[in-house]
């Protein structure tokens, strides 16, 4: 009794198996339907893709040219400093000249005697 139980199990389960109907093909012209709008689908994204890299190209620009800028400025910036630094020595150099002048004017003055009447 259990094998013809058993049996008849196995024929409903292959029966049930083999009964499924293919699933249909899809018709030729939703085929191309999908193709079409697949495609598109495609250029869309290819576009906004191109759309970024514009975007990007267009922020490095700005950002480049934003960097050129403050390395200018701060280029400047030290020249001036630098330039402000060799005013100042050169002012030094000359104050220092001028005391050494004034003090051999001095020396040569204490050393030569009067002029005796």
């Amino acid at each position: 009794m259990k094998k013809t139980i058993a049996t008849l199990i196995a024929g409903l389960f292959a029966t049930a198996a083999f009964a499924q109907a293919p699933a249909p093909a899809a018709t030729p012209a939703a085929a191309k339907v999908e193709a079409k709008v697949e495609a598109k689908q495609e250029k869309q994204a290819a576009k906004a893709e191109v759309k970024e890299a514009k975007v990007a190209a267009k922020e490095a620009k700005v950002e480049a040219k934003a960097d050129a800028k403050a390395d200018a400025k701060a280029e400047a910036k030290a020249d001036v400093k630098g330039t402000k630094v060799a005013a100042k020595h050169t002012k030094a150099k000359a104050k220092h000249a001028v005391k050494t002048e004034a003090a051999k004017d001095t020396t040569v003055a204490a050393v030569t005697p009067a002029p005796a009447k």
